[in-house]
């Protein structure tokens, strides 16, 4: 029998024994009321672990009431926030699938209204919050807040909110955590020379840009249980140079550099390996609203590979991945060790099955459902809650 790694091959990430390589990946809902889960969670997240998924993550939950992206967000910035969640990681575990959360700080890019109600800019009046916070001044674009640049003590008091949240997302059960560094929420912000122009020990070079980060991860790697996985999503790009040549292809940042590069990520995610984290999920683009992004099927997953393979790190990939065989050929190929899937799994709850008859590959189904499938296949056991 092969050894080399496949879709349905399991993996361990310390003590989180995946069954295969399938993870649903964070999606926003925009359906919580003062950042509580509701019974849309619960199903939401638990059909996918009836469909099979090895690691269900919860969509970007916030650490602080101003750090959502819009007030319909989840968050776990309350110890009430806690029970409505173990009832989802319990229900999750009772499937076999891992429960995992994803941490997050919206930034510069919070205090907005929902996707379909237009999605911008939410006064205080209309609901959103008087100080939108981020490294610098800058607006992502005219259509969001002006923010106010965090000083020490506010840069203090979301390192604290990380690791409390970090101790709130145990007592809920999760058994992966997930920081939350792209997209261009707060975390990439202090990243990207796009959006920070901080002169202290938070800004300028490559080495303090990414000190708040490291930091955080140093932090929530000593509350988080040594067993339990914790994983990084990062934006392996700006999407300021263009890939090919280069060269610029949208200008540079107010600072007059390029942005955040694949370079920098290998090198970070290099940094990130030697606090604890386990592995880093792979994304790209979200911190400049003119960023030209030369999307495809599978357009992130040669950034994936290039941290995998230069940074000795575990990497999950992401985007535009719906077939089967796609997914399956990632994993083959040393592209990944996970992958995320989000839009496809809105499509189909049930992709791992799917995709397990059309690889010919064994998966156990849920008992309730063993009568629709090829045979008798194995029936799930409950993971410990």
């Amino acid at each position: 029998m092969s050894n080399v790694p496949h879709l349905f091959a399991p993996l361990l990430l310390r003590g989180v024994n995946l069954p295969h390589r399938i993870v649903v990946s964070s999606m926003c809902q925009y359906s919580s009321e003062d950042g509580f889960a509701s019974d849309w969670h619960l199903v939401h997240l638990g059909s996918r672990a009836v469909g099979g998924a090895a690691l269900v993550m919860t969509e970007a939950t916030a650490v602080t009431p101003e750090g959502r992206i819009s007030p319909q967000d989840l968050g776990i910035y309350k110890d009430a926030h806690v029970d409505k969640l173990r009832s989802i990681t319990d229900f999750l575990h009772q499937q076999g699938s891992y429960a995992g959360m994803q941490l997050a700080h919206a930034g510069r890019k919070s205090s907005t209204a929902r996707p379909w109600e237009g999605g911008k800019a939410l006064s205080a009046a209309a609901g959103g919050w008087k100080d939108v916070l981020a490294p610098s001044a800058l607006a992502f674009s005219a259509d969001y807040p002006h923010p106010v640049e965090l000083d020490l003590k506010g840069i203090q008091r979301i390192k604290d909110s990380f690791v409390t949240a970090t101790e709130r997302a145990l007592a809920a059960g999760f058994d992966v955590i997930e920081l939350h560094a792209a997209h261009g929420y707060l975390l990439h912000e202090f990243l990207s020379p796009i959006s920070n122009l901080r002169t202290d020990r938070y800004g300028g070079t490559f080495e303090n840009r990414v000190c708040l980060l490291l930091e955080i991860a140093k932090q929530v790697r000593k509350t988080w249980p040594e067993e339990r996985a914790l994983f990084v999503r990062i934006s392996a790009t700006d999407w300021i140079e263009d890939p090919t040549t280069g060269k610029a292809a949208n200008g540079t940042s107010a600072g007059g550099e390029l942005g955040w590069t694949v370079e920098q990520s290998i090198k970070l995610a290099t940094k990130l390996r030697e606090v604890g984290v386990d592995l880093i999920d792979v994304s790209s683009g979200g911190n400049l609203a003119t960023a030209r992004i030369p999307t495809g099927p599978g357009y992130q997953t040669h950034f994936a590979e290039r941290i995998r393979r230069e940074a000795n790190i575990a990497t999950g990939a992401v985007g535009m991945i719906t077939d089967p065989v796609q997914a399956d050929h990632i994993v083959r190929s040393g592209q990944a060790d996970l992958v995320f899937m989000a839009r496809e799994m809105l499509r189909d709850p049930y992709f791992p099955l799917t995709a397990a008859r059309a690889l010919k590959q064994e998966i156990a189904w849920p008992v309730q459902y063993t009568r629709a499938a090829d045979g008798k296949p194995p029936v799930r056991k409950q993971l410990p809650s």
